[in-house]
């Protein structure tokens, strides 16, 4: 038996990276469980590990009394005194239970134990190894699938990408080696490590991995908007003035982004310079669609940004993308006028024009640069010809001048 409980203990310890004095408690506990639900819950039973002969030994308790009221648990100093003839009343005798008397479903239960003992032992492991890295890089292989969820092997431990921290664009197979951010470690629950690919810090990560610039603290990392998959922006600074930090995170021939990219599945990614000035730094967000100039709100942080006709498109990116993302790595709103647009909007009677409803800025421009530029005169025009010039249905046109007729009338023209 000595043997036998000297090679669980060292065969399961190797096996499951655990401390021997871990398995140790979970047999003894295994064992304590089981004798005390074969000889009923009445009973004292206490079980220790012999280390010096390797044994689990079981004992039943009782307490010597002059007189035995409750046998499950008491003795008296007669009984007792045959088996320690130095007994006396209060002590507590200890009577050898036969471990193969216990049975089957016994052994059963004491396996039960020891693998809850075990698991909860490693989930602890785990969160001790792992709580310390949120916000650092993981790397496994994908192990199996939960519904949309993927499940990652780390070696002893299991991460959860869940299906939101997923780039859209991707599609995981199984073996395939991935990496992700650690984003949340849990004591409890199965996987304990949450995982993400969408993080913006997660982009940090792989450029501080790729660029030495960044890990010597040269090279900052200001700001991160991603639209994971699609396209992200990065703002950069440098603490030496003769080090190019776009230079620097990009790479010789692009070397240094491209693997980035390649992590991340071809996600465009634009690295622009950072400057505390909004203004300033709206520029180089935008880019490559040049601004012809800014206006700050501080108040309501927001930026007026006016770019040429021609540049309008470029600058708001297709689908909005382009100023959505400044819009994010900034923190600010961006409002993006072609320079014949803002023109417009100088005028208060365009202004009151866009406050018909149902009227878009678009279809407003276009009646207002055929002369029908005010609610007055959108209220006296000609539905028809209101809808050859906003290119829009005979019915919508209608709408919209028995709208303007209806501002007009309530005074609400301004």
């Amino acid at each position: 038996m000595a043997e036998d409980v000297r090679k669980i203990v060292e065969l399961m310890s190797k096996e499951r990276g655990l401390p021997k004095e871990v398995i140790v408690s979970a047999l003894v506990e295994g064992m304590r469980t089981a004798a005390q639900k074969r000889l009923g819950p009445q009973a004292e039973v206490e079980a220790i590990y012999d280390e010096d002969r390797g044994e689990i030994e079981v004992f039943r308790l009782y307490e010597v009394v002059e007189e035995v009221r409750n046998p499950e648990k008491e003795i008296s100093l007669a009984e007792a005194r045959k088996k320690n003839p130095s007994a006396r009343v209060g002590d507590t005798i200890g009577e050898p239970v036969n471990i193969r008397d216990l049975g089957r479903i016994a052994a059963q239960l004491t396996k039960q134990i020891l693998t809850q003992k075990i698991r909860g032992a490693e989930r602890e492991l785990i969160y001790q190894e792992y709580k310390g890295k949120i916000g650092e890089i993981v790397s496994g292989f994908v192990h199996r699938f939960s519904k949309r969820d993927v499940i990652l092997s780390l070696g002893r431990a299991e991460a959860l990408l869940p299906e939101k921290e997923q780039i859209p664009t991707e599609r995981y197979h199984r073996g395939e080696r991935l990496r992700a951010l650690l984003i949340e470690v849990r004591r409890t629950g199965d996987p304990q490590l949450v995982v993400s690919r969408t993080h913006p810090e997660f982009l940090k990560k792989l450029f501080e991995r790729e660029v030495p610039e960044i890990r010597e603290g040269i090279v900052k990392i200001v700001a991160v908007a991603r639209e994971p998959g699609r396209r992200a922006k990065m703002a950069v600074t440098s603490t030496d003035p003769e080090v190019d930090p776009v230079g620097a995170c990009v790479g010789l021939r692009g070397s240094r982004v491209q693997v980035v990219v390649q992590e991340l599945k071809g996600e465009k990614i634009d690295i622009i310079p950072w400057d505390p000035d909004p203004a300033k730094l709206v520029y180089n967000a935008l880019s490559p669609a040049e601004c012809t100039q800014v206006i700050v709100d501080e108040e309501t942080k927001t930026l007026e940004v006016i770019v040429p006709d021609d540049q309008l498109s470029l600058a708001i990116g297709r689908e909005g993308q382009n100023v959505r993302l400044a819009s994010k790595l900034l923190g600010w709103r961006i409002d993006v006028y072609s320079e014949t647009q803002y023109a417009r909007r100088q005028d208060p009677e365009f202004l009151r024009m866009l406050e018909v409803e149902g009227l878009s800025e678009e279809v407003a421009g276009r009646l207002y640069d055929q002369g029908i530029n005010s609610v007055k005169a959108l209220a006296e025009a000609d539905p028809q010809k209101v809808a050859e010039i906003g290119r829009l249905r005979l019915s919508e046109a209608e709408e919209v001048v028995a709208r303007a007729r209806e501002k007009l009338s309530t005074g609400d023209d301004g």
